[in-house]
């Protein structure tokens, strides 16, 4: 999503508030964040999938985690934003190879995450918080 600003301005990150502040309507959006549970630090690198279920499921977007574990920016905002069934697949099985001493074939590979969005004008965070042997998820703010 791209910020209009002033020549010389500095552009305002993405916010609900900066969103309303701009076009006078608040607008929904999807993030994600990974957090290493076991090594107690973010995941950079991991590759993130987001996929729309309806009959058959919808690719979306591929993005990947920064050094903070977030991905850059929304993965859905705007009019991409939309009621419905929603996965995001987190290719961990690469990062956790790197990381971990791990049996082969690795307990964990892709770690799909299957939920809903109710609402348009919401936030809905969805962060994976990871280990070799386990994961869990929450919708954060």
């Amino acid at each position: 999503m791209a910020n209009s600003t002033p020549s010389g301005a500095a552009a305002r990150p993405y916010s609900v508030a900066n969103e309303l502040r701009r076009t006078g309507v608040a607008m929904g959006r999807l993030t994600t964040h990974v957090l290493d549970t076991a090594l107690g630090k973010p995941v950079a690198g991991l590759t993130v999938e987001l996929f729309r279920i309806g009959t058959t499921a919808e690719h979306v977007i591929t993005a990947e985690t920064n050094a903070d574990g977030r991905v850059e920016k929304p993965l859905l905002d705007g009019t991409a934003f939309k009621s419905g069934v929603y996965e995001l697949r987190f290719h961990a099985g690469e990062y956790l190879r790197r990381t971990a001493k791990l049996t082969d074939p690795a307990f964990l590979d892709i770690v799909p995450i299957r939920f809903g969005i109710a609402s348009e004008s919401e936030h809905y965070h969805v962060p994976l918080l990871l280990s070799p042997y386990g994961y869990s998820t929450y919708r954060g703010s």
